[in-house]
C-alpha cells in the first residue's frame, strides 16, 4: 500500500468545536459546513463525528454531497448552500435536504415537489446583503418569504445571509460588515411585519464568529475554524485551534549525490555539497503544487528537511544532508498539527493562498485515515 495518507485528527476537530462554542451565547447553534468533502477532510467521517458531538445542522454545496451523507445514514438537518438544478426538486424533497431559496420560482418548484410527495419541506431564504453572489435582494426578501409560506408545503426553517469581509480587521471592512448586517436586520423586520417567523436567523461565517458578535444570531456557520485555521492570518491568536489534517508519507528510496549533481525535471536544483537525497511518494497529483519547491520543508524524526527540485506528479525529493543515516521506510510528515511546525497554513503562505485551498486540494487517491 502506498505510504501517502491524509491523517484526520478527529479529536482536534472536536476541540475546535468546543473553542467555537465557547465564543457564543448558550442559545446560538452551530451549522458545520461539510461541503467539498468537509474541506478535504472526508465528509462522512467528519459529519458522523459532528453529529455524535451533538451538532444538529450540517451544510453542503451540492445535492450529490447531501445524498452522500444521507446514504451514510446521517439524518440531521442538511442545508444546501448552492442553488440546485431545476430538475432536482424531487430529489431534494425525497431526501429532506434544506435548500437556500433565492427567489419565488425556486420556492414554487419546491412547493410542488413537496405537495406531490405529501410532505412539508424545510427551506431557508438566502438574502444578498452585499456579497454580490447569491440571494434575493433585501427589498425582495419579504415577498420570497410570503411565497414560501403561501406555498402550503414549505416551512421557513431559516433566513440567512453571507458576509463578504467579516474576516478582515480593517476599519473599512468592519464598517462594510455592519452595513450588511443593517440590511439583513431591515429585511428580517419586513418579513416579521408580514407576520412571518423567519426561522433560524444565521449570518456569521468564521470571520463573523471571531470579529462580529452581532452576527451570531440564532446559528453560526463556522467553516475553516472547525478544521483548525483562521480565515485571515491576522486573526491568529483570537481562538486556540488545532489543525485537523496531517499529510503523512514515508521515504521509499534514498541515494547519495555528489556536489554539482542535479535533481528532478529541468535540473532546477543543484547540490552545493555531497548529500543524501530521499524520495517520497507525494506529488502534485496528491495535492502538493509544484510551486511549493523551493520553500517546502518536511518533518522527519523531529527535524525539518527541505524539498528540493521540482515536485513531480507522484514524487518529490528531500535533501537529508551529508552522510544522513535516516533509513528507507522512515515516516515523513508533510504538514499537520504539532509536533510538525508546518501546517496547511504554512504551505498556503508559500503559495500566497489560503489554508482552504491546501486541504481541499489533497487528491482523492490519498486515503483519509483516522488518527
Amino acid at each position: 500500500m502506498r505510504a501517502t495518507q491524509s491523517i484526520i485528527h478527529h479529536e482536534n476537530f472536536l476541540y475546535n468545536i468546543r473553542q467555537i462554542t465557547a465564543k457564543l451565547s448558550g442559545k446560538t447553534q452551530l451549522c458545520i459546513p461539510v461541503k467539498a468533502d468537509a474541506y478535504g477532510h472526508g465528509a462522512v467521517s467528519i459529519a458522523k463525528t459532528a453529529v455524535e458531538a451533538g451538532i444538529t445542522h450540517l451544510a453542503v454545496a451540492t445535492v450529490r454531497e447531501g445524498l452522500e451523507l444521507r446514504d451514510a445514514g446521517i439524518s440531521c438537518h442538511i442545508l444546501l448552500f448552492s442553488p440546485p438544478d431545476a430538475g432536482d426538486a424531487d430529489i431534494i424533497i425525497k431526501h429532506d435536504l434544506e435548500p437556500f431559496v433565492t427567489g419565488t420560482k425556486l420556492a414554487g418548484r419546491l412547493a410542488t415537489a413537496a405537495k406531490n410527495a405529501g410532505k412539508t419541506a424545510n427551506v431557508h431564504i438566502k438574502i444578498d446583503t452585499g456579497m454580490g453572489r447569491l440571494g434575493c435582494s433585501p427589498d425582495d426578501a419579504a415577498e420570497v418569504a410570503r411565497a414560501v409560506c403561501e406555498g402550503g408545503n414549505l416551512s421557513l426553517a431559516g433566513t440567512a445571509t453571507h458576509l463578504a469581509v467579516s474576516d478582515s480587521p480593517d476599519e473599512a471592512d468592519r464598517a462594510y460588515t455592519d452595513e450588511q448586517l443593517d440590511r439583513f436586520d431591515d429585511a428580517l423586520s419586513r418579513i416579521r411585519e408580514l407576520g412571518i417567523n423567519p426561522g433560524l436567523v444565521h449570518a456569521a461565517n468564521s470571520g463573523g464568529i471571531l470579529l462580529h458578535p452581532r452576527a451570531h444570531y440564532d446559528m453560526v456557520r463556522p467553516g475553516i475554524l472547525c478544521y483548525g485555521y483562521v480565515p485571515d492570518e491576522r486573526l491568529n491568536g483570537i481562538l486556540p485551534l488545532k489543525p485537523v489534517m496531517e499529510l503523512r508519507t514515508g521515504i521509499i528510496e534514498k541515494h547519495s549525490m555528489k556536489a554539482g549533481e542535479t535533481v528532478s525535471y529541468g535540473r532546477a536544483w543543484k547540490a552545493d555539497r555531497d548529500t543524501v537525497i530521499a524520495v517520497i511518494p507525494a506529488g502534485y497529483a496528491d495535492g502538493l503544487p509544484r510551486k511549493l519547491s523551493p520553500g517546502l520543508t518536511v518533518w522527519i524524526n523531529g527535524a525539518s528537511y527541505p524539498v528540493v527540485g521540482r515536485i513531480c506528479m507522484d514524487l518529490c525529493m528531500v535533501d537529508l544532508g551529508p552522510g544522513s543515516k535516516i533509513p528507507v521506510g522512515t515516516e515523513v510528515s508533510v504538514f499537520g498539527p504539532e509536533p510538525n511546525p508546518v501546517s496547511a497554513g504554512g504551505l498556503a503562505k508559500i503559495l500566497e493562498t489560503i489554508p482552504y485551498e491546501i486541504t481541499c486540494g489533497i487528491g482523492k487517491r490519498v486515503p483519509r485515515v483516522p488518527a
